[in-house]
């Protein structure tokens, strides 16, 4: 247990920050400092902010847990193209959000996009997908904390309880410090596990004989030398991965954490720093990951190994059922913290266990999210700050705090898929097929309404239809896939062992395509927004000169 009371004191510390900046904002409490903090986040504190708030359990213990089953692919999948698009996105995308978020007042996308389009219930839509799409994100914070807790407890402390508890300390941070709040333990957070990669590496690797010795294993085996190259991805889905980092300029934590920023020139850091950033967190995680495939002396690791290996031999043979119960015992989310039980002392494994509960804990954003959103684009979009004013506008958003983090961990006890799975297939594919909706309303100035809808309403459909195929056809032994559809030999849709595949693609790609078409297309051949919202949105350069 000393490991997890080392991780009991980090979650006390975190709480406490939240009280304190709960405490500051008080005197001058309103809607605009609750959930954007004023817009006053100095340069240090919104790049780590928004680089944390984008690292969650998905970074550290679904990237290591991936890589012990896939290998060093990987880093290629997320962190080689995320490194390269995210920071392109926030410099391109979320500048331009900033200032018009600083020249109309908005808080959250949807507001904007309901000015930009002169649109009213169609925001309501966006919204609900949008609130929809944000919950699996969240779900994966509960699950990485019941499962760190788990781990480092040696089991002590129960999946049920270490969510519980992970999801009760964000939820009263938030629910008390606001933008504010979260955004300082999100930098704290993001001081943590950054530290933590480094140290990580470096006691694994000592304790291992070194990290040299590893790998020649590795690659000496048959069984493990495949984790070292990318020969258990097809070159289709590799592609595939490149769309994935555009959910994140389209989610809306990180649009509305665009907004907080007190100058522009603030994200001219944060493009340089983003990257290195990832390198930081992503590499020593998903290099660990694969070296413990090594760790045959560790009874959790061996198990894994062996249900790995068994279904490669036999899932052709197994029922459904048993195909599924091999890949619950090969779920290696907790692959890292096994290798810090091993190798670390127990103090030093209760240091480092605070740096992975670190990035767990960043679901915080995405609920205050879902709470800005809500207070903004419902509450007072349909008279309920007209009616009972800001503090009432303030006391909804906390109260939707509460239900969400409820609901997320109702659902994280009975989620059966892996972290990196549950992001990828359903979060992460379900934003970046929006992000069009975001990049037209502020570059097109031909989008409509319509085109708005349509896309949306599209997003959501195929979303669904993803998780109803999945649910009525089992996944397959490792090898090739189940097709299911197929025209004039080509093979369209298809039940692969990691999820769907469509036209050989992840579903994310056609997803993305399909919303841009629906946009084009249907903003053509219906009316746009009136003159003067144009005008407004895209001055003339003698319009900008004179301003």
């Amino acid at each position: 247990m000393i490991p997890a009371l080392f991780v009991f004191g980090y979650l006390a510390i975190v709480l406490y920050i939240g009280v304190f900046a709960f405490r500051r904002s008080k005197a001058r409490e309103g809607a605009e400092d609750y959930f954007l903090a004023g817009r006053s986040l100095g340069p240090y504190v919104f790049l780590f902010s928004l680089f944390g708030t984008n690292m969650t359990a998905f970074s550290i213990l679904g990237s290591s847990g991936h890589a012990f089953n896939n290998g060093v692919v990987t880093y290629g999948l997320m962190a080689s193209c995320s490194a390269l698009i995210i920071p392109l996105t926030i410099f391109l995308v979320g500048t331009r959000l900033w200032a018009l978020g600083k020249r109309f007042g908005f808080m959250t996308p949807v507001q904007m996009f309901r000015d930009r389009w002169e649109c009213s219930h169609i925001g309501t839509v966006i919204f609900v997908v949008q609130a929809a799409l944000l919950v699996p994100y969240i779900i994966i914070g509960v699950m990485g904390g019941g499962t760190t807790l788990n781990a480092i407890s040696g089991g002590k402390v129960p999946y049920w309880f270490g969510g519980a508890l992970v999801a009760m300390v964000v939820m009263c941070y938030v629910f008390f410090g606001g933008m504010r709040g979260t955004a300082w333990v999100n930098t704290f957070q993001t001081i943590l596990f950054l530290c933590f990669g480094a140290i990580a590496v470096i006691v694994i690797g000592s304790g291992m004989g070194g990290f040299k010795n590893a790998i020649e294993a590795l690659r000496s085996s048959p069984s493990t030398a495949a984790l070292l190259s990318r020969e258990r991805i097809s070159p289709l889905f590799f592609f595939s991965y490149s769309f994935i980092p555009l959910s994140s300029i389209a989610f809306p934590h990180i649009a509305i954490f665009c907004l907080t920023a007190r100058k522009m020139e603030q994200f001219k850091r944060t493009v340089v720093f983003y990257p290195i950033c990832i390198l930081m967190l992503w590499l020593p995680c998903c290099f660990l990951g694969v070296v413990a495939n090594r760790m045959t002396d560790v009874p959790q690791i061996q198990q894994k190994i062996e249900a790995r290996r068994t279904l490669a031999a036999q899932g052709s043979q197994l029922s459904p059922g048993e195909r599924d119960s091999l890949r619950s015992k090969m779920s290696a989310d907790d692959v890292l913290l096994l290798l810090l039980d091993r190798y670390a002392p127990l103090w030093l494994a209760g240091l480092l266990g605070a740096g992975i509960m670190a990035a767990v804990m960043a679901s915080d954003s995405q609920i205050l999210a879902l709470s800005t959103m809500f207070a903004e684009d419902v509450f007072a979009f349909y008279e309920g700050k007209a009616r009972f004013g800001e503090a009432v506008q303030v006391h909804t958003g906390r109260i939707f705090v509460v239900l969400v983090t409820i609901v997320a961990y109702a659902i994280a006890l009975k989620a059966p898929q892996s972290i990196f799975e549950l992001a990828v297939q359903y979060a992460f594919s379900g934003y970046a097929a929006l992000a069009p909706l975001l990049i037209a309303a502020l570059f097109w100035k031909r989008s409509t309404k319509w085109g708005a809808l349509a896309s949306t309403v599209w997003t959501a459909a195929a979303v669904i239809a993803v998780a109803v195929f999945q649910g009525l056809v089992p996944a397959p032994a490792p090898g090739p896939p189940i097709v299911t559809w197929s025209v004039a030999g080509i093979d369209v849709l298809s039940r692969t062992p990691g999820g769907t595949a469509v036209l050989g693609f992840m579903p994310v790609v056609p997803m993305t395509v399909m919303s841009v078409l629906l946009i084009v297309v249907v903003s053509l051949l219906t009316a746009g927004p009136s003159g003067s919202t144009i005008v407004r949105y895209f001055p003339s350069k003698s319009e900008i000169k004179a301003a």
